[in-house]
Formats: C-alpha cells, sequence, structure tokens
C-alpha cells in the first residue's frame, strides 16, 4: 500500500515506468488509486519530445509535477481514480485529479474534484482538455449568431466546435486537413471541411491544431475586423506567419488564451476550481466518447507514447489494471 508505479519521461522520446514510495498521508490528504488516465497530442507530446524551452520551464510546471525540464520529468493532468483513503465523505468517491501517470498517489483531498454521478471515469479524462476549451472560448467571446470556425480538429479544438455549436444562432465549421475527421465532427453535430473548402469571412475563428499552417490558414478565413484566438502551443519551435498582404486592412485581431490563467473579465467570479467543476459537469454528453483514439494498458505506455506523439490521435485513454 506504501508503493506506486509511475511513468517517466528519461530523455527526449524516451520514458519507462519506475517504483516509487508513496508519503504517509496526514491529516486532510488522500489516497488515489488510479482508474484511468488520459494523454493527448498537445503539450504532454511536446514535453516528451523535449520541446519545452528553457523560458517556460516555471511556467509549464503541471501541479504535481516531479523532476525537471527536459527530464527525467513525471508529467500529465488528466487522472481519474477512486478514493482509498481520506477525509469524512471521500472513500470510495470517483475523483479527478491533476495529476500525471500513476497506479496510487497521495495529495491534499482538496486538490481532488469529484465526478458527477452522469459522467463515468472512462470519459472523465477529458476534462482538463475541456477546461482548455472553456478558457478558450471565453477568450474568443462568441455572440449569438456568429459565424465560428474552430481551424484544428484534435482533442481541443473538436471540444471548442462541441461547445460553440451549442451557443444559439452560431454556425460552427470545423476544418482540419485530415479528411477522417469529419466522422468524428458528425458525431459531435457539428459541421466539418477541409481547408481549401472551409467557408470564409468567419466572425471568429479559434486555433487549435498545433501546426504553423493551421494557423495560415485560421487567418486566411477571419473576416473584416474578426479575431483569431490561438489555442496552440508550440514549444521551441518558432512560426511564421503572412502578416503583410491584407492583414493590416483587414484589422484582424490575434489573440493567445492559455488555460493556467483565467481571462480578466472572469477573474472577480470564477477560480481555477469552478473553471473545471463546470467541465466536469459538461461531460455528461455520450457523444464526447468519439474524441478517444484508443486505449492501452498502464504498463505498455513507454512504448505506446511515442507511437502517440508522432501519430494523429486524439485523447488516448491508458487504463490501469
Amino acid at each position: 500500500m506504501s508503493e506506486a508505479l509511475a511513468f517517466w519521461v528519461t530523455a527526449p522520446g524516451c520514458g519507462e515506468i519506475r517504483a516509487e514510495r508513496l508519503p504517509p498521508a496526514g491529516d486532510g490528504d488522500a489516497v488515489v488509486r488510479t482508474v484511468y488516465s488520459g494523454v493527448s497530442r498537445g503539450t504532454e507530446a511536446l514535453v516528451f519530445a523535449g520541446r519545452v524551452p528553457a523560458s517556460e520551464y516555471a511556467r509549464m510546471r503541471a501541479p504535481f509535477q516531479a523532476g525537471e525540464f527536459p527530464a527525467p520529468v513525471k508529467y500529465g493532468y488528466a487522472s481519474v481514480g477512486v478514493v482509498e483513503q481520506g477525509p469524512a465523505g471521500l472513500a470510495g468517491r470517483s475523483v479527478f485529479c491533476l495529476y500525471p501517470h500513476q497506479t496510487r498517489y497521495v495529495v491534499p483531498a482538496h486538490a481532488l474534484h469529484l465526478l458527477p454521478p452522469d459522467v463515468p471515469p472512462a470519459r472523465a479524462v477529458l476534462a482538463a482538455n475541456l477546461e482548455t476549451a472553456i478558457n478558450g472560448l471565453w477568450d474568443a467571446l462568441p455572440r449569438i449568431g456568429e459565424r465560428i470556425a474552430v481551424v484544428g480538429a484534435g482533442t481541443v479544438g473538436c471540444l471548442v466546435a462541441w461547445l460553440a455549436a451549442r451557443i444559439p444562432g452560431c454556425h460552427v465549421e470545423l476544418v482540419d486537413v485530415v479528411p477522417a475527421r469529419a466522422a468524428v465532427a458528425a458525431a459531435l453535430g457539428v459541421p466539418f471541411a477541409l481547408p481549401e473548402r472551409a467557408t470564409p469571412d468567419a466572425d471568429r475563428v479559434i486555433h487549435a491544431s498545433g501546426a504553423p499552417g493551421g494557423l495560415v490558414t485560421a487567418l486566411a478565413l477571419a473576416g473584416v475586423e474578426a479575431t483569431v484566438v490561438e489555442l496552440s502551443w508550440y514549444g521551441d519551435r518558432e512560426v511564421r506567419l503572412p502578416l503583410g498582404g491584407a492583414f493590416h486592412a483587414r484589422r484582424l485581431t490575434l489573440r493567445s488564451s492559455q488555460v493556467g490563467s483565467l481571462p480578466p473579465a472572469e477573474r472577480p467570479r470564477w477560480t481555477h476550481r469552478r473553471r473545471l467543476e463546470l467541465a466536469l459537469s459538461l461531460l455528461a454528453d455520450e457523444r464526447l466518447d468519439a474524441l478517444f483514439s484508443g486505449e492501452s494498458a498502464f504498463a505498455d505506455l513507454p512504448a505506446t507514447l511515442p507511437a502517440l506523439a508522432a501519430g494523429e490521435a486524439l485523447c488516448h485513454r491508458v487504463r490501469y489494471d
């Protein structure tokens, strides 16, 4: 009961499972046995590849990260488990925690979020990605009836499009270079288009492809005086943009969004905890199961993660047996 297994990035592109001794649980702590964790191809893939720039080492730390960038580092933020021991009312409950990939762990009880009764643990690993999507839409400030383009049908982009499509009167289009993502968009109830067929003159454009070419497409789809919100993070990669041509004449706004900070307009009333609880409550929709591109055992993670980082997976679920 005092030991656990954890996945560590040991060098760029390499990882291993290590045994760890758990600290004793103190007053106010909880012991969690992991059931699932999630891997998406965004920040975690860049961490695995050693692509975090030195200037961002402190800002990119996950809440329960161990080690330092670039490696060895224990990194992750989408863990779902069952409380084995903790304060009254928590034992036996299913919870979400921003914790790395590890079989069991000890955290302060206030770091745990109870799953709503209608959200299954297997889907709850999407909570961190959905929180990012919520923050991105807050930064985009969409209005009723607008034309909204979401460029990049990865996990976060799909979640942004799914949320935006629920705004009355909005025409939302999910844009991606991978034709197979049309099936995912259809499962979410969102129209899909390849870049060359995407609807122009959007009022809001949210970019989440993680590829510089996607941001170029996002700028091209924006209408006059429109806002483009950048959700992608490129790590240490430089991005070249066509800011000549009609960029200034069309008076476009390019705005960054990052989940680590609440948008200024929300800070007086919202906290990170309230935002994550909102994300968990929204996961009751079974259509979101279309965002899982695969599942594998925790023991296979050292072999699975290199393929995930190099491929075109959506959210990959890790199963703890």
